[in-house]
């Protein structure tokens, strides 16, 4: 079970490319055009993200890491936490309007032997049940596995998948 989250950030998360600027081209004693040539990309590219007018991608983390001798997810934790700030920021007032779901929500979802429904709702009623889960935004139709299907599922051999029984 983890533990929520509940301490509001005050301020922007550091930009990996200010990381980069501030703490390891100096360290290392390493201009851009220096780490440019590093790790096999353009200067332009490297001066981008270090002024944060460039999100760092999924194979820059990889060259930074290999270089500097560090993890890919180092990186990239600090770019998904840019991106989660700004998402929030400009997204406040949207999330402000959906309203979390409750215990009793989850646990009306979880109904056995029926599959969830994603279609158009059949004509026939005796087919289909509406569930309402108590959420305002939420109600969903199902309708009992086939029966095809209910036999697939119950006649498999133990340690075998449905699907290869």
């Amino acid at each position: 079970m983890s533990l929520p989250n509940t301490k509001v950030r005050k301020r922007r998360p550091t930009h990996p490319g200010d990381m980069l600027r501030l703490d390891f081209l100096p360290d290392v004693g390493m201009t851009v055009a220096e780490l440019a040539l590093a790790i096999g990309v353009s200067r332009q590219s490297v001066n981008e993200l270090v002024r944060a007018r460039r999100a760092l991608t999924p194979d820059m983390a990889l060259r930074l890491s290999r270089l500097f001798g560090n993890r890919p997810e180092f990186w990239l934790d600090a770019q998904r936490a840019v991106d989660l700030w700004d998402a929030e920021q400009l997204g406040k007032a949207a999330l402000a309007r959906i309203v979390p779901l409750t215990v009793s929500d989850r646990q009306a979802s979880h109904i056995p032997a029926v599959v969830a429904d994603s279609g158009p709702a059949p004509s026939s009623t005796s087919a289909c049940a509406a569930i309402s889960t108590g959420h305002p935004a939420i109600s969903r139709r199902i309708r009992p596995a086939s029966p095809a299907k209910s036999a697939r599922l119950t006649s498999s051999k133990p340690g075998k998948s449905p699907a290869t029984a």
